[in-house]
């Protein structure tokens, strides 16, 4: 990858440039992330060590879960970070690093849901068949899939980005690396990679959000036409919800920010769409799935148990 650009590093200007905000921004963003981390890592531990949870549907949830502590990492510590610092500048390498992973991970988390999806069609339109067809190697290859075309997208963008000639300014109205606020400060040509973002990564989150509503309409018909249980009925509409929530507050903010793009978009606009899915929208998935799902309740009950009883015994013992 050549670098035929000018500019060696970048100024990340921040969300906000009044340096009496700056100790309330950094605590508040400080807990949200601590309250990510916990959040799914609780949730990545509680599906790994309790065995009723080795499903398919938990095993996506693990990935999710995963996708969004790895997701938040990238934007978060150095936006905490640069709040602390008076000069917030990246170079240009560490700047194409961080939109890679941020795209890498958001187009996998996008790709992810719409197989999560296609999982809640399966268990409930064919749940005869529903160990037959989501068994173990398609689990895995939905899986592997799913993150590897995350990576390659991401890898086109950081490619084309890094033909661009940067000739200054060099300052990044945003509080991380992303290609819009990129393309902005570029001085030649950017209409490829406007092209690139209006219609490979419109793809990337249109398709899987077409995909997803169309799971959702099988699932509702059959639920409608074929269930005559009520009882069984409603069931199936709570499983979907938590799912159908994170999809609402994931697919909305991004559909926003990646769909018509152009080269004179508000800056300010694009941050805060940005923080919603980038740093919010991690903490609430775990909250989503805990508070509406049964099954993790009972699990995560469980897990305190056994770790309550475990430091116990060590009290005892000393």
């Amino acid at each position: 990858m050549e670098n035929q650009s000018e500019v060696r590093e970048f100024i990340l200007l921040g969300l906000t440039n009044e340096n009496g905000y700056n100790l309330f921004i950094f605590v508040l963003f400080l807990l949200l992330y601590m309250a990510s981390l916990l959040g799914n890592g609780t949730i990545l531990v509680v599906v790994l060590a309790e065995s009723r949870l080795h499903t398919p549907m938990y095993f996506f949830l693990g990935n999710l879960s995963c996708l969004d502590i790895f997701y938040s990492t990238v934007t978060v510590p150095r936006m905490l970070s640069d709040i602390l610092m008076e000069f917030q500048s990246i170079s240009f390498i560490g700047c194409l690093t961080q939109l890679h992973f941020f795209h890498f991970l958001g187009s996998s988390e996008a790709i992810l849901l719409s197989v999560m999806a296609l999982d809640r069609y399966v268990a409930i339109c064919n749940p005869l068949r529903y160990t037959i067809i989501m068994n173990k190697w398609t689990c895995l290859i939905l899986a592997v899939s799913t993150w590897v075309s995350g990576f390659f997208h991401a890898l086109m963008h950081t490619v084309v980005t890094s033909w661009l000639k940067f000739c200054g300014p060099n300052l990044v109205q945003h509080f991380f690396c992303d290609v819009k606020p990129l393309l902005r400060l570029a001085c030649s040509s950017t209409a490829f990679n406007l092209h690139l973002l209006n219609i490979v990564t419109g793809s990337i989150v249109l398709s899987p959000f077409f995909f997803t509503l169309l799971s959702y309409l099988y699932i509702i018909s059959f639920l409608l036409f074929k269930v005559k249980s009520s009882q069984s009925r409603w069931k199936a509409f709570f499983t979907c919800a938590s799912h159908l929530t994170v999809v609402a507050i994931f697919y909305v903010p991004v559909l926003s920010n990646y769909m018509l793009v152009s080269a004179h978009e508000s800056s300010e606009r694009d941050m805060l769409i940005s923080l919603l899915y980038s740093v919010i929208t991690p903490v609430l998935n775990p909250l989503i799935y805990t508070l509406r799902n049964q099954e993790v309740k009972s699990a995560l009950i469980k897990s305190l148990i056994k770790a309550l009883c475990y430091f116990v015994g060590i009290l005892r013992i000393h």
